[in-house]
């Protein structure tokens, strides 16, 4: 062997060395259990634990019940691509990257999961974590693509990963689980009674309407049952040294849902579990992103996260001693191919809610008043006939395409954000003020207020009538 082979091989035994030592160390004195548990696309007021009689989700209930409630948990945008992207780097969308939908963070940015890695962690992965293939830069371990019923590959990694490391020191898990519902298409039969259920006053209440309501609150009971089996196995498997955290990407495929910024878009559950860490049934009103939540598990667990990120550890919120995070939330949308051409930007307060439309003279809109599809929009076509008839139903359906370049909501007095005040005499100087800090704020983070597609104009055929033209050419 040559010399420098020699010496090349000597590095990687070290280098190997160092890993699995870190490793051992780790399982040795204890290392905390990270265990997430992420749905896709459910809105925060859809489980009772934040008040909905509609849906039974008992395994949120039981997290609830034993751990910490956040009332006040923003993500960073309200489409998939973007909201993993900001949780997995600790960076907003302008600054790693991931703007737009189907986009992803640009060449060089790092993901915290290598922290964890670096930390002696072995990082396991089921389901949509991360938007894009198992790439390197995630620092995954082991990685299975199946985005329902995501137990059964849980139950079986750990039973292959107990034989594979029996009579040695396990190292400290981390585990990460996606479940795909309640995103579209929902399931066909629902387990609900359309005509029990309640509709917010901003859907037009058709019979349409109301079987895809039923349908998808029927994908998140489901989706509660598998994340329910997932904690237990994580019980048997960790005892009480873990932490586990479920919540939601953004809200529901619904209208002024996903692809908006207003709380029913970017307001997400978030219940953490910490066995005789954190206080069981506590709640907080403690203002929090998701661009926050993997800095404070890394501190949880004895790190600490890269300097110059966003995201900042709420790691004193979930102990109890303090009942505060951030004084503002900020939240971007940059839009989603051809179907979303509608950038937005906010910022919330504990009381307002100011948001930008950067092109109000076009118009809104999104898969689902596009495309129409069963299981997803496909109650659209009910809402259109209502709008003929019906003035209430017209106004529902023009404030959803067309929209104003300022709105500012009251959000103490008007939770659902249903009456704009920015043109307001009396709220002048707030909109004032809260459109000078999103206005500094995007100048930090070096947003450049990109359009990424060719908008539909506001006086001009719906994005609808557009894209069938072109299909058809």
């Amino acid at each position: 062997m040559k010399r420098r082979d020699f010496l090349r091989c000597g590095a990687v035994a070290v280098l190997g060395g160092i890993t699995c030592a870190r490793g051992a160390m780790a399982a040795k004195r204890g290392a905390l259990n990270i265990v997430c548990f992420f749905s896709d696309d459910m809105g925060r007021l859809d489980t009772p634990v934040y008040g909905s009689k509609d849906v039974r989700t008992p395994a949120m209930e039981k997290l609830a019940g034993g751990g910490m409630t956040f009332e006040n948990a923003f993500v960073a945008s309200p489409a998939c691509a973007p909201s993993r992207a900001a949780l997995l780097t600790a960076l907003m969308p302008a600054r790693n990257g991931a703007q737009a939908n189907h986009t992803y963070p640009r060449k060089g940015v790092k993901f915290l999961t290598g922290v964890l890695k670096d930390m002696g962690y072995e990082i396991a992965c089921f389901g949509k974590v991360a938007h894009g293939a198992n790439k390197p830069v995630y620092k995954f371990d082991y990685y299975r693509p199946k985005k329902m019923g995501i137990s059964e590959d849980v139950a079986e990694y750990f039973d292959k990963r107990n034989m594979r490391d029996r009579g040695t020191p396990k190292k400290p898990c981390v585990l990460l689980m996606g479940d795909r519902r309640p995103h579209v298409p929902w399931i066909k039969e629902p387990a609900y009674d359309p005509e029990k259920v309640t509709l917010p006053p901003y859907f037009v209440d058709t019979p349409e309407t109301r079987l895809h309501q039923a349908r998808y609150y029927t994908d998140i009971t489901n989706m509660d049952a598998d994340m329910g089996r997932c904690l237990e196995i994580a019980r048997k498997q960790f005892g009480e040294n873990f932490i586990f955290v479920f919540t939601s990407d953004h809200g529901g495929q619904w209208p002024f849902g996903k692809w908006n910024l207003y709380d029913a878009g970017v307001r997400v559950p978030m219940l953490i579990v910490w066995p005789g860490r954190v206080k069981a049934g506590a709640r907080t009103g403690a203002m929090v992103s998701w661009i926050d939540l993997l800095p404070t598990l890394i501190e949880a667990a004895g790190g600490k996260a890269p300097e110059g990120i966003d995201g900042k550890s709420f790691l004193d919120v979930l102990s109890g001693k303090t009942s505060r995070h951030r004084e503002a939330i900020f939240t971007t949308h940059s839009g989603d191919g051809v179907m979303n051409v509608y950038p937005i930007r906010s910022v919330r307060t504990e009381k307002y809610k100011y948001i930008m439309n950067l092109r109000p003279d076009c118009q809104h809109s999104n898969h689902s008043d596009i495309l129409r599809k069963d299981g997803a929009g496909a109650y659209w076509n009910s809402w259109d006939a209502a709008a003929k008839k019906d003035p209430k139903a017209a106004a529902i359906v023009n404030r959803y395409f067309v929209r104003p370049a300022e709105e500012l909501y009251d959000l103490e007095a008007d939770p659902l954000e249903q009456r704009n005040l920015a043109h307001d005499p009396g709220r002048r100087k707030d909109r004032r003020e809260l459109k000078a800090m999103l206005a500094k704020w995007m100048k930090d983070q070096g947003d450049t207020k990109k359009v990424f597609r060719k908008p539909y104009p506001a006086g001009g055929p719906r994005p609808r009538d557009v894209l069938g033209r072109t299909r058809k050419k």
